[in-house]
């Protein structure tokens, strides 16, 4: 297969479709996670379908002062992992043809949503993000469209402007892929230095402590449930060395099961030790939200919650989650 370079909307459109037409959109720089979608996106649209991979830095999503002009730049190398991956076709339009006349007066606004969490530290950033992929989705016209869950909060969003302004495409989000050490494969992942890279390794290790608490919270609730005494029940809990649970195990049988705030403090004490380190990893955010809305829950809450975090580390700032779900054992992801 050759994948075709393609510079216009026209000449897209020009293209005939015998099946569904997948697209994937990116900024470039393209690694294993985007290899994954394309991949994914090849799956969906089958033999008879087409999959077109976007490439477009979008200078709306940059605020003042962030990394606009550094942001890596490689179509060359992007056009052969999206053939290597499965594209039919990589369309790669100048700013003029995406922004006729010049930077949009009309935009989308991303509503409350888009002012928490990302959009709290970058304003401004996901209504920039929303115009440039609904304009995408007007001038690729997929049947689906796929988005990688590492960017978990414009992931609900795209979710929500086609389902609250009816875009008639289907939004697939495919799981996070991550290096041998558990990092986030990021483009930017590149401007790490051997320091910064061991130092970035906490925004993952903190999510798998958030992760491995919930899980041993909720064995230890379904353990206690099974148990019928009060004195048999802290018998099993001290058991499975949970010593301070056990010294209160009606408590504990009683307790709301997940306990996010037992999950954010797990995560954050490997921030915090992260803190300390030469170089510092310095926290944007720890937070564990609602997908819904990326409000935070509570500890009665039970549902699929995400458990994202954002940090710097040198001059690199770096984004991470893990969907999990509360109130059902063994459902986290």
């Amino acid at each position: 297969m050759t994948t075709t370079l393609l510079r216009t909307a026209d000449e897209l459109h020009a293209r005939v479709r015998a099946g569904r037409r997948a697209v994937v959109m990116t900024m470039g720089a393209l690694h294993e996670g985007h290899a994954t979608l394309i991949r994914t996106a090849r799956e969906i649209a089958g033999p008879e379908g087409e999959v077109v991979v976007t490439v477009f830095v979008n200078p709306l999503q940059f605020g003042q002062g962030e990394d606009l002009d550094r942001y890596p730049r490689t179509l060359d190398a992007d056009i052969k992992i999206a053939e290597q991956a499965g594209a039919d076709a990589v369309f790669a339009p100048s700013v003029d043809e995406v922004y006729p006349g010049g930077e949009p007066q009309v935009r989308v606004s991303a509503g409350p949503m888009g002012e928490r969490l990302e959009g709290a530290t970058r304003p401004g950033h996901f209504d920039g993000m929303l115009t440039v992929v609904a304009k995408l989705l007007h001038l690729t016209r997929p049947d689906v469209a796929l988005y990688g869950q590492k960017d978990a909060q414009q992931l609900a969003l795209i979710r929500r402007m086609v389902r609250d302004l009816n875009f008639g495409v289907e939004i697939v989000g495919v799981p996070t892929v991550r290096e041998d050490d558990g990092l986030a494969l990021s483009s930017r992942n590149r401007y790490l230095s051997p320091q910064e890279r061991r130092t970035a390794l906490a925004l993952s290790q903190a999510l798998f402590a958030g992760r491995d608490r919930h899980a041993a919270q909720e064995a230890l609730r379904a353990r206690a449930r099974e148990v019928p005494a009060t004195h048999a029940r802290a018998e099993a809990l001290s058991a499975i060395g949970e010593s301070r649970a056990a010294a209160d195990a009606h408590a504990v049988a009683k307790a709301i099961p997940g306990a996010p705030s037992a999950v954010r403090s797990a995560a954050r004490l490997v921030l915090d030790d992260a803190a300390r380190l030469t170089p510092p990893l310095e926290l944007d955010y720890l937070a564990l939200v609602d997908p819904s809305d990326f409000s935070e829950i509570k500890d009665d809450f039970t549902g699929e919650a995400v458990l994202a975090v954002a940090a710097r580390v040198g001059t690199t700032r770096l984004i991470d989650n893990l969907p999990l779900t509360f109130g059902t054992f063994g459902a986290a992801s």
